[in-house]
């Protein structure tokens, strides 16, 4: 491991491999961009904005360096930041106030541009002009920063941390303690409480996943190498097993190559404390009954196109798990493992659907898998980008989407006097896939968000639209259930 020291060189700082992995995933068909819209109540100049990003997010060296890379690796080069570039202002074209539809065409034609590399990988576009469904008009403010930088989860609170919780808050730098210290390497904070055994078998079982992908077979043979080093490296071992046999999911109209052209759509928000009482009824969690939503809205999108659509249909879907330690510091960077999730899209029953998918999930938290996935993915940052690739593509084949859940605050944020009334992000999509769900609780609400390519779906209003009355089918059936 390199020393502090020696990972600074000429004024540069050495990235992590993870993040150099995410730096390389940038292809035609999809770029590695978390793309986030606020939409605030009343709006902000783009003078308060240039204050709070200065104070808020430049102490973030990250944010206010370029990517070096060459074939030793990727670096972050301090250089200096023109915040007119990186803060864009503009106004929806037509009449007094455009709405919805219009800023979702913008939002997906920003998801396919990529950001200029010789600058830091990072922009926000300030769009006056935005009218609601609830004829409100509203400023929106569209953000697009390089997966490189930071996961979803990280960006989350660095974006959250540049509002306040009430209006019109005094000013609160970002201090450069905590600022150098959202650099440091998050991978160490993960490795810290475990064990050598657990490190081994974790560093192990990499190695294995990279050098069998060719060869199933060697699979079978690691629970008997790594014998003697405990239990949990049993479990790594069956868990890198399982991800190396994983078959491709049912092939939908939702799989397939993408072309690069993104569409975006988002709901309006379901009330939180009605899917924890749904969840409560039925013995479930939040994440259960928002998920089934998800699978009866793809199912019910599927059925309406004409699709054909059995009682093992199923979608796999990638779902990112945090693997941070809790604490109040921010960090930075990526550490999180990807695991699949497989969707029962085949099960009409809205309940037992949300039974089975309740019960994967319970197989799920018990397993190893987010965390040998983000050891592969270190060990392919530091591999030639060919080999990277091939694995990549490989993984990626297996699933059909990416889906994200991520907390978001539960009391209004404010950027001055002005309000968040709702926000919405997408993860990007890697390899040759094309749909990317997102759900995010805010202020009371929860909303899901939808990223597609235009070579698979190009109406995602018409899957968007599906997900509320999948949920309302289960409230329906919840209260049938009481009153019986």
């Amino acid at each position: 491991m390199l020393s502090k020291a020696m990972s600074v060189i000429s004024g540069k700082k050495k990235m992590s491999t993870v993040d150099t992995a995410w730096l390389r995933m940038d292809s035609d068909g999809n770029l590695m961009m978390i793309v986030g819209v606020m939409l605030l109540n009343p709006g902000v100049s783009v003078e308060q904005l240039h204050g709070v990003v200065e104070q808020r997010l430049l102490p973030y060296r990250r944010f206010r360096s370029r990517v070096d890379a060459d074939v030793t690796g990727a670096w972050w080069h301090e250089v200096e930041v023109d915040l007119d570039e990186h803060i864009i202002h503009k106004r929806l074209d037509g009449g007094p106030g455009c709405n919805k539809g219009a800023l979702q065409e913008l939002v997906g034609r920003l998801s396919q541009q990529p950001l200029d590399p010789h600058k830091p990988l990072w922009q926000m576009h300030l769009v006056d002009n935005c009218v609601g469904e609830d004829g409100t008009v509203r400023q929106a403010l569209v953000v697009r920063i390089h997966h490189c930088i930071a996961d979803g989860i990280a960006l989350i609170g660095v974006a959250m941390s540049m509002f306040a919780t009430e209006p019109n808050a005094p000013e609160r730098p970002t201090s450069r303690r905590n600022a150098a210290a959202a650099d440091e390497n998050p991978w160490e904070q993960i490795m810290l409480p475990m064990t050598m055994a657990s490190v081994k078998a974790i560093d192990f079982s990499s190695a294995m996943f990279i050098k069998s992908m060719s060869a199933l077979a060697d699979a079978d043979k690691l629970p008997q190498q790594l014998a003697g080093v405990g239990e949990l490296a049993g479990q790594v071992a069956l868990d890198t097993v399982k991800l190396l046999a994983m078959q491709e999911d049912t092939r939908t109209r939702l799989k397939g190559k993408p072309n690069g052209k993104k569409h975006v759509a988002w709901s309006e928000p379901l009330p939180l404390a009605e899917v924890k009482a749904i969840g409560k009824a039925y013995g479930c969690s939040v994440n259960d009954v928002l998920l089934a939503s998800v699978a009866g809205a793809l199912r019910s999108y599927l059925t309406r196109k004409g699709d054909q659509v059995s009682d093992d249909t199923e979608v796999r879907a990638m779902v990112p798990v945090n693997l941070r330690k809790p604490s109040r510091q921010q960090r930075l960077g990526n550490a999180f493992g990807l695991v699949p999730l497989v969707l029962p899209v085949g099960i009409e029953d809205p309940v037992a659907r949300l039974q089975e998918v309740r019960r994967r999930m319970s197989e799920l938290k018990g397993s190893y898998t987010a965390l040998v996935a983000m050891s592969v993915l270190g060990v392919l940052g530091a591999a030639p980008k060919q080999v990277q690739n091939e694995i990549q593509d490989y993984y990626a084949s297996k699933a059909t989407a990416v889906m994200s859940n991520v907390p978001g605050p539960q009391q209004p944020l404010y950027l001055g006097a002005s309000q968040v009334d709702q926000c919405m992000f997408w993860v990007p999509q890697s390899g040759d896939i094309g749909i990317g769900v997102s759900i995010l609780s805010y202020n009371g609400g929860v909303q899901f968000g939808i990223v597609t390519d235009d070579a698979l779906v190009r109406d995602p209003d018409n899957i968007i639209a599906r997900f509320a009355p999948e949920f309302e089918k289960l409230v329906l059936l919840a209260l049938m259930s009481s009153w019986e």
